[in-house]
């Protein structure tokens, strides 16, 4: 089976090393620290990004009672954001196979900072809207190159490299609310620009700290077309790709609308965060740990137990209240995202020549395809009420556990690759 090697600036330092320094000792070293330096420099840029993508659900209670929206407003409004993010990475993920830009790795975590601090200021839906399709752009353009480069530079241990990167992203999702509910309540809503400083000198920093990104190689796509790589693994890739979406349903409706059913049941807008915040935390600790799981055991093992355990442990926190619904909020969060990095180190094992392509199709065309849910779990929670639609939500990964059984397990799964 064909592998993602770390074909790229980290691994072909060895011959210039080599000739300037005659030591093969020293290129190995120096191999090592590049690519320590690219997993930390593209972790630490996922954290800032993904930090400030999580700004709506917070903010949602009261943007709503400023432009009076309705909860399938509110709904419509994940949604925009979630295909701005997901439907256009394919798109990057062309651009990144092909010409490898530092700008998508430096420059995206500042477009998403800049459009989302000004949606405080928006007069009314339709300019909150076009902010929050603006800000997109930066977040959908990060992620496929970046999570590309991360599996070059992780080598042999492509899950463990995974977790870090996509736990990153997944704890700065989850300070996301807390920064933005604590900023909101000193600065208030109409001076929410004020929250770029962060992402502002976080770009500064990135930019001085990412030089390696800038030439990296990974497999040419020209080598294999994406037809020809797709033919022999569309059934697991399909598999994968729902189970993406059927965590990102729910994922998608829990950040969502976790803040504002907390406020409809008499809680602040700073517990409604916090609460949004611990889903987010327990969930980027479940991906730290996926991960390495699936090195071990398998990632169809890790996939299976995911979906099996998130329906009842966030059934239970949706039917409870106090400590034991946050301790089911916490491990619902933990299983169901600890397949985060899982789902997208499969992918890149079966299309190796079009990593950021398939890394995409995982983290965003899928993710996407979730947040679509998001409206109609609004409609519904304006029908039957906000807790009973987020109800039927929990239900999804029954399904997924399902679908689970249909995935290869361990060498069968590129076996035809």
């Amino acid at each position: 089976m064909p592998t993602v090697t770390p074909n790229n600036n980290f691994s072909s330092v060895p011959n210039k090393l080599n000739k300037d320094r005659g030591s093969e000792k020293i290129s190995f070293t120096e191999i090592q620290r590049q690519e320590k330096v690219a997993i930390v420099s593209l972790s630490a840029s996922h954290f800032v990004n993904d930090a400030y993508s999580n700004f709506l659900g917070p903010m949602l209670p009261l943007l709503v009672i400023k432009l009076g929206l309705t909860i399938t407003q509110a709904g419509w409004l994940g949604a925009i954001l979630a295909v701005s993010t997901s439907f256009t990475q394919p798109f990057y993920g062309y651009l990144s196979d092909r010409f490898v830009k530092r700008f998508f790795v430096v420059f995206s975590p500042l477009i998403t900072a800049v459009f989302m601090s000004f949606i405080g200021l928006a007069p009314n839906f339709f300019v909150l809207s076009i902010l929050l399709a603006l800000a997109g752009i930066g977040i959908a353009s990060f992620h496929p190159q970046a999570a590309a480069l991360i599996s070059c530079a992780s080598g042999d241990r492509r899950g463990l490299g995974m977790s870090i990167f996509v736990s990153s992203g997944t704890f700065g999702f989850a300070l996301g609310p807390l920064f933005v509910t604590y900023s909101v309540a000193l600065l208030g809503l109409e001076q929410s620009y004020f929250m770029m400083i962060p992402g502002v000198i976080a770009f500064l920093v990135l930019y001085s700290q990412i030089p390696n990104a800038k030439n990296s190689k990974i497999p040419s796509s020209t080598q294999i077309s994406l037809k020809e790589s797709i033919l022999p693994i569309w059934r697991p890739l399909i598999v994968l790709y729902f189970l993406v979406v059927i965590r990102s349903a729910v994922q998608v409706s829990f950040v969502s609308f976790l803040p504002l059913y907390f406020t409809q049941k008499g809680h602040t807008l700073i517990e409604g965060g916090q609460m949004a915040a611990l889903f987010m935390f327990f969930g980027a600790l479940g991906g730290l740990l996926g991960g390495p799981l699936s090195d071990r055991w398998g990632g169809k093992k890790v996939i299976i137990v995911s979906m099996i355990v998130a329906t009842p442990t966030l059934a239970v926190f949706l039917l409870t209240k106090g400590l034991i619904a946050a301790v089911c909020l916490s491990l619902g969060g933990a299983f169901l995202l600890c397949t985060l990095p899982v789902n997208v180190v499969m992918a890149q094992q079966l299309l190796p020549h079009h990593a950021s392509m398939v890394s995409a199709l995982m983290m965003g065309f899928a993710w996407g395809l979730g947040g679509m849910a998001v409206p109609v779990v609004g409609t519904l929670g304006d029908q039957m009420g906000l807790g009973r639609a987020l109800f039927l939500v929990v239900l999804l990964p029954i399904f997924g556990f399902i679908l689970s059984f249909f995935l290869p397990t361990g060498e069968r799964v590129y076996k035809k690759v």
